[in-house]
């Protein structure tokens, strides 16, 4: 007998060992775990994901995945998350940048400091312009902020030109910069081997940038978190108050009086001229039983609420394939194909649940005991034994989840780019085709802005003089991915857009939620579920940077509460990587985008199984009136 053959490796197999070892060995820890697949190359705690090479891969090939893993080793390796956590803005194009820019410090110390990898980490950065998107643009609002910014920062900390491919893109965004912020970036070329202090020179630099507001926004917070972190101090204080004098007490309380002061006169600067009138005849009303006109709704006139919209002339809602040709849609359908192949085990487990929940509803659906309807021929047996009782019918009770419909709505904002955003399409596509098969109908929509920082409003409210406090100053662009009545498809192609390069931009979440709460209400299914899939709060540069720093998200909240306690339409929020439910009653946050399928799949069966609860309980009351329960 011959012995057995043994069977050749790959030759990618020891290409994917060495790089295996140098990930461990420039990161110093030997947990970490290397596996590759498709995808974007992602680190996730102790895990590296790196692109899959050929079976046979070219040396070009080769430097792009070493470039890949040299990259993520050292962001390990130089990088604090702690720090990083501290330091970032909450969300928005202002985090974007600080992200891109920390990147390109990361990938320079490695490059400055060892030849092969500078080489690597090169090979990598020209594959990843070699679309050549940003090769012949020639205005800023075309060209991101973050990558330019982050080329430029690893110009000046390698000395490597961007590549040829991104040239323009850099050319659009050096002389602003430049101009505005050269001194900045020469302190963030002194501190790149501290990663604290070239956090807080970053954070300058976005504040030069008019990318502050989120920043503010952040402090406050982190401020507020602080003072609810210190009860101890508070009853320290509030004890040597009362040993006091009463004339060190009197001061104080002048203080809280003027403070109320303050707040009444701030509440008033708001109110709107209706809010007024109201006032000047609460007299009169107070004696009427009934209001004299329906109670406002934010839903129908915002405005009235004290949210103001400079102009809507320029918004826009529009269906998925008016922004791409079809070629572009099929080259898109076939990516999100691939990375569907990717998630499919996980996420089709996950819908196939979803799926035996609703089939075992519509299995139950049968109503039992009752006095008349169909007759229920397994019961006849008790009229043998007994001829004196009553005949027993039964009735096929109404499948509630088929008369549903549930809108999914996307955030398509910046901060999503990347892995986000996929798993976001890959969930919308799979969960379509799984109600669709339950006959739930599903409507898929997406929010974002025209352009950066304002548009074609902001051009005319410049025209206009700057006038003080003008409201929402960008322009809208909500789209339509898949119509509820459409099949899934005849949308198919359209749902590959999200993975566009350039389409997400800003996010306004607050009018985005009433477009889709209007849509909802439109439709004439019974029940109406509306899921939000954000991973922020609402931020729009343009308009806070001439507004208040919370007017979006004032109306967001007011937008949210109308619809959880007015409205029939069920609410849920999922949030990636940002806390939503301090927003929605109903509401999950996760950390990782690829939790995403579980958490839509938990929150839909966890809607639907309560239904079927609720329809359960009102059968059972329905027999015990008849008279018929046991």
């Amino acid at each position: 007998m011959s012995p057995p053959t043994k069977r050749r490796e790959a030759p990618s197999e020891p290409l994917k060992r060495a790089i295996g070892l140098c990930v461990r060995a420039v990161a110093g820890d030997g947990e970490i775990q290397v596996a590759y697949g498709p995808g974007k190359p992602d680190l996730d705690g102790k895990s590296v994901l790196l692109p899959e090479p050929s079976r046979v891969p070219t040396p070009r090939e080769i430097a792009v995945v070493r470039g890949w893993a040299d990259s993520l080793a050292l962001t390990t390796a130089c990088h604090d998350g702690r720090v990083h956590r501290k330091l970032a803005p909450p969300s928005g194009q202002a985090r974007a940048v600080f992200e891109a820019v920390e990147r390109a410090r990361v990938e320079a110390l490695g490059a400055n400091r060892m030849a092969g990898m500078a080489e690597n980490l090169n090979a990598k950065t020209e594959d990843q312009f070699s679309h050549g998107r940003f090769s012949h643009v020639t205005k800023r609002e075309d060209a991101p902020l973050e990558e330019a910014l982050a080329l430029i920062m690893r110009e000046r900390l390698t000395g490597r030109p961007p590549p040829a491919t991104a040239a323009a893109l850099v050319d659009a965004w050096k002389p602003w910069i430049d101009q505005r912020a050269s001194s900045l970036l020469a302190k963030l070329d002194r501190a790149a081997d501290n990663q604290e202090k070239f956090g807080r020179a970053l954070r300058d630099l976005l504040k030069q940038l008019e990318l502050a507001e989120e920043l503010v926004e952040a402090e406050s917070e982190q401020s507020e978190e602080d003072g609810e972190e210190e009860p101890a101090g508070g009853e320290e204080e509030t004890k040597d108050s009362e040993e006091g004098s009463e004339g060190q007490d009197r001061p104080q309380e002048q203080e809280a009086e003027d403070g109320e002061a303050g707040d009444a006169t701030d509440m008033a600067e708001q109110a709107t001229p209706d809010e007024f009138e109201t006032d000047m005849e609460g007299d009169e009303e107070a004696s009427t039983p009934e209001p004299w006109r329906p109670n406002p709704s934010v839903l129908d006139d915002p405005e009235r609420f004290g949210y103001k919209v400079f102009t809507r002339a320029f918004d826009e809602e529009v269906e998925a394939e008016q922004l791409s040709t079809p070629d572009e849609l099929e080259r898109l359908r076939s990516f999100l194909d691939k990375e569907l192949r990717a998630l499919s085990s996980v996420v089709a487990r996950l819908a196939n649940r979803l799926q035996r929940r609703l089939l075992a509803q519509q299995n139950r659906a049968w109503d039992f005991d009752l006095e008349e309807g169909t007759l229920d021929a397994a019961r006849l047996t008790r009229i043998i034994t007994d001829p004196m009782h009553a005949l027993s019918f039964k009735h096929e009770r109404d499948t509630d989840f088929r008369d549903t419909v549930v809108t999914l709505l996307i955030d398509n904002s910046g901060s999503m780019r990347g892995r986000p955003i996929m798993v976001a399409a890959c969930c919308a596509d799979i969960l379509a085709r799984t109600l669709e098969r339950c006959g739930v109908k599903v409507e898929i929509l997406g929010f974002t802005t025209r352009a950066w920082k304002g548009g074609q409003a902001r051009e005319q409210w410049l025209g206009a003089g700057k006038p003080p406090l003008p409201g929402r100053l960008n322009d809208l662009r909500h789209i339509i991915y898949k119509k509820a009545d459409a099949p899934w498809r005849r949308a198919k192609g359209s749902l590959a857009l999200m993975m566009r390069e350039g389409l997400l931009k800003e996010n306004i979440d607050g009018e985005a939620l009433a477009w889709a709460h209007a849509r909802l209400m439109a439709r004439p299914e019974q029940r109406r579920i509306l899921m939000m899939i954000s991973d922020g709060a609402p931020v729009d540069d343009s308009t806070l940077s001439v507004n208040s720093g919370n007017c979006l998200e004032q109306h967001l909240r007011q937008v949210i509460e109308e619809i959880e306690t007015r409205s029939p339409v069920e609410l849920i929020a999922i949030g990636i990587g940002h806390d939503v439910t301090r927003y929605y009653r109903r509401a999950v946050t996760i950390t990782d985008p690829t939790e995403l399928a579980g958490a839509m799949t938990d929150k839909l069966v966890e809607l639907f199984e309560e239904k079927g609860t609720k329809m359960l309980a009102k059968g059972a009351g329905r027999r015990v009136r008849n008279g018929r329960s046991k």
